[in-house]
């Protein structure tokens, strides 16, 4: 196996390994998730009907967890989404724990919350102020909702796959990349050990149709080639 293949091999299961595609070209990667903004085209009742526009692409309605993922939706609804001043957040108020959290069931460790007291939870939602990037809590108007920002898991296909089942497919990854350079080695010794051992014998005109290593037996009287 020539040098250039092996190394085109490996690159190739690594990048299996490691690379993953988002559902289609209009979604866009950041942080090993994926993000598209949907405008809102028919008439929405309910909370749950923006959200059904996500999970019927496989996602869920946005959640943030860091301070450069924020920056990155505001950032992207300017230049990409062309997206409203108020985002709808993927969030609900549960009113047994009062207490927000992500529709996705994701930890809320992260908020933006600008300073609002005394607000009334009730009929309450959370949106991202696209100006400022502070979120604020407002009436669940879903009568004004222009489109809603979904977000899936990469890779796309394993979204819903627990832990254990993603560390389990590493884990074949891995196994199966370093099969791959172990037969490499072994290959490449047995291809040099069987080329120094038949160089001990006397040489002679090399065949065109040999690959490298010839096998010569002399007699007194003859000399016998073997490719």
């Amino acid at each position: 196996m020539p040098h250039a293949a092996l190394s085109t091999l490996l690159l190739l299961s690594l990048a299996t390994a490691t690379i993953a595609d988002c559902p289609s070209s209009v979604w866009v990667q950041f942080q090993g998730s994926c993000y598209t903004f949907l405008e809102v085209t028919t008439n929405m009742e309910s909370i749950e009907d923006v959200r059904n526009q996500c999970t019927g692409h496989g996602a869920d309605m946005i959640s943030i967890h860091n301070e450069e993922e924020n920056a990155f939706i505001l950032d992207t609804l300017q230049k990409h989404w062309k997206g409203p001043d108020d985002l709808l957040l993927g969030m609900f108020y549960d009113t047994d724990d009062a207490s927000f959290k992500w529709f996705d069931n994701s930890n809320m460790n992260f908020d933006k919350w600008a300073d609002q007291d005394g607000e009334d939870l009730v009929d309450t939602c959370g949106f991202l102020y696209t100006k400022t990037g502070e979120w604020r809590k407002g009436n669940c108007e879903i009568s004004s909702v222009k489109g809603t920002l979904c977000k899936t898991a990469i890779p796309y296909d394993k979204k819903y796959l627990s832990d254990n089942h993603i560390l389990i497919s590493a884990l074949v990854t891995a196994g199966t990349v370093t099969l791959t350079v172990l037969g490499a080695i072994i290959w490449f010794l047995y291809k040099r050990n069987a080329c120094t051992t038949l160089s001990t014998f006397p040489s002679a005109p090399q065949s065109p149709y040999d690959d490298g290593c010839a096998l010569v037996v002399e007699d007194d009287d003859y000399a016998v080639q073997l490719d």
